[in-house]
This record gives C-alpha cells, structure tokens and sequence, in this order.
C-alpha cells in the first residue's frame, strides 16, 4: 500500500501527488485535510473518479467535491505527470516520449497503434540492471526504480496526449505491455501498485488480459507477480542452451533455463486460454537454426504458449545483425507445425529508436556523443 507522509513530513510548500495513491493513502491525505473521518472514504472514491476515470488534474474541475475541500486539494496537493523532455513520432504512427521525474531522472514510453488496438509499452525503471547483450536499456546503468505515480503516470499522459477521457470502451490505447526499460520484476511492489490502478473498474478500468508483464527471468518472483496481479506473462527466452542464454541474457547464469521453464509451468492461471508468451529476438548466425527452432519446440512442450519471434532492432554499436526474412520464416514455419502460434513481430518506431530492445534514455545517447566529440577534438 503507498501511504500519504504524515503531516509532519511535508516540507513547507511541498505539494502531496495523489498520482500514485491507492485509495487509503488518498484517506490519510484527506484526514490530514481536516475531513471528517466519517467522509473520508466517500471523498477518496470522489477523487479516484475524477483523477482516474476523467483524467482530471484540476481540483476546481472536482464539481461534485465541496467548494472549501477543493481550495485546500489545491492549496496542498497535485495531480501530476511525468515531465515531457520530448515527444517523437515516426512514420508509422509509433509515438515514443522521453520523460523526467521530479529528480529530472529520465525514461521513455512509447505508443504503439494498431488497427484495432493501441498498446503503451511502459517502464518500471530508470535504466536496467540485467545488461543483455541485444538490448540498448541494458547498456544504461540502473539508476533507481520508478515509483507508482511514474509508472501509472505514463499510462496517463498517453490517454491526454490521445484526448482518451474519460475511459471508455472506444479508447484507442487498449492494452499495457511492461515491456519498456528495466526488468518490472526486480520493482514489483511500485509495479503491483501501478498495475492496481490501472485495472481497477472504478477509474481506469483496463483488464488484466489487456496488460502483459514481460521479465527476463526472475524465477523466485514469477509466482508471486502471478499470484498478486493475474496478468499476461511474457518470458524473454532468445535462446534454447545455457550458454548461450548466458552470454545474451545473463541472468540465465543465476536461473537457468530448466528452473526458468520450470517457472512457466507454475505460473498461476496459465492455461491454454491464458498462454505464456516466449519472446524469442531473431539473431543472424547466433541463435536462428533449424536445429534451435526444433529445440525450442522441445523445451517449452506442455507449456500452454505462443512464441513471438522479434526481428533484431539494430542500435549504434550493437554487436549482432537481425536474421534474414527468410530464415526468420523458416524458424516460424518449425515452430508453427508443432504446434505453437509463432507470429513475427513487425518492427514499430525503427526511425524513433522506439523499437524492441533500442529504448534508452536520449540525455544519456546525448552526453555519450558529446563526450565523444570532444575527445576526438585535437588538442
């Protein structure tokens, strides 16, 4: 539960972000507003309507809240959102913002259209910890986790930029992947919170088969992010031998592929209507052969799954090439006739730096460049 500080924490002129609260920490806000504690929890539901399901960030807009109780949300409360840096469109209508938190820590978001759906590919942390070798996030160090408000924040900032309020069945951004920077697993409680907002069918209201939760592999925590949120899971596999996994995703080198499929198998709810998705990054040469895709077949059999089979995004200094259209298509047409829905995921946002797997912040980008030239500069 994300609680309000106490009264004696607020920092003169500090404003207290409602974003992010679940609706007892919109309580304790309100008791120490003065409301009556006999009204606290009608006054929570009143604010979580008008923050979540309308997309208001006004109090004065709050017109069902009493005149005096909305001077004082004013006076010492906001309802925020992350800070735009920049908001980058590509031809192919994938929008991507580059985004700051209070500490002007920054991370990116990204819009993903589609003919019937729009999904937003959402971060859980500033950077990432888990360095796989295909990924751009993985060469940002970690620097924090995100908090609620910032994970739920983005989610809310792509429904105004999208002029989506309030919620309605006819919104074009229909689904959440937790696919963006960091690994959600290792921010699971901020991820938890966010998420229950999100789903929550007094505001929001997005289902929990619309929001996926993708994870590198973090065996011990897979069941309980099963148990605690009930949402799609996605597993970043992108190779069928230790090995190898260690050298792409290192923290195979801690949970190897036995004890990760081991995990899938476990997954609370996961059935044949409910399908574990393997994401499998398409490598020229490394992990892309007729051998690997009957193996692949091999490993994940009785796993109720579907494979999606990810052109590699390519990004400067990027140590691989993606595999050839053909091979990609013969790798699917294996996978296919055993069995398993093997889609190719179309790349979305190349020209952006949108696409899976090139997402970092562009500060960073930035001053690595800048670095760059000036220690090519003769002296």
């Amino acid at each position: 539960m994300v609680v309000a500080p106490a009264a004696s924490e607020i920092p003169a002129n500090d404003a207290i972000e409602l974003l992010g609260l679940d609706r007892a920490g919109m309580a304790e806000v309100l008791a120490l507003l003065g409301v009556p504690e006999r009204q606290q929890r009608m006054r929570a539901s009143q604010l979580w309507h008008w923050i979540y399901h309308r997309g208001v960030t006004d109090f004065a807009d709050m017109a069902n809240i009493a005149k005096a109780l909305r001077a004082d949300l004013a006076r010492h409360c906001r309802i925020g959102r992350p800070t735009v840096r920049r908001d980058l469109r590509s031809t192919d209508g994938t929008r991507k913002w580059l985004l700051a938190g209070a500490d002007a820590q920054e991370f990116e978001a990204v819009y993903i259209p589609e003919t019937d759906r729009g999904s937003l590919c959402v971060s859980s942390q500033v950077g990432c910890t888990l360095t796989c070798r295909f990924c751009h996030t993985g060469t940002q160090r970690l620097v924090r986790n995100l908090e609620p408000a910032e994970i739920v924040g983005q989610f809310m900032l792509a429904r105004d930029a999208l002029g989506e309020w309030p919620s309605s069945a006819r919104n074009r951004l229909t689904n959440i992947v937790m696919m963006g920077m960091g690994e959600p697993l290792y921010n699971l409680d901020n991820v938890t919170q966010a998420l229950a907002i999100v789903m929550d069918n007094e505001g929001i209201g997005l289902s929990r088969r619309r929001i996926t939760l993708s994870t590198s592999g973090v065996v011990p925590m897979m069941a309980r992010a099963g148990e605690a949120l009930g949402v799609n899971l996605a597993v970043s596999l992108h190779a069928v031998r230790d090995d190898l996994r260690d050298e792409l995703v290192p923290i195979n080198k801690k949970y190897p592929i036995t004890e990760l499929l081991d995990a899938c198998r476990a997954y609370p709810g996961v059935n044949n209507a409910r399908r574990i998705t393997f994401e499998y990054v398409m490598l020229k040469g490394v992990n892309d052969s007729d051998a690997e895709a009957h193996e692949l077949v091999r490993l994940i059999r009785g796993i109720p799954a579907k494979i999606n089979l990810i052109p590699f995004n390519p990004w400067p200094g990027s140590p691989y090439e993606c595999s050839t259209p053909a091979r990609v298509r013969k790798f699917a047409d294996i996978v296919n006739a055993a069995g398993y829905a093997s889609p190719v995921r179309q790349p979305r946002g190349r020209d952006i730096m949108a696409a899976c797997g090139q997402l970092k912040s562009d500060s960073v980008r930035e001053r690595r460049q800048r670095t760059a030239a000036v220690e090519e500069q003769p002296a």
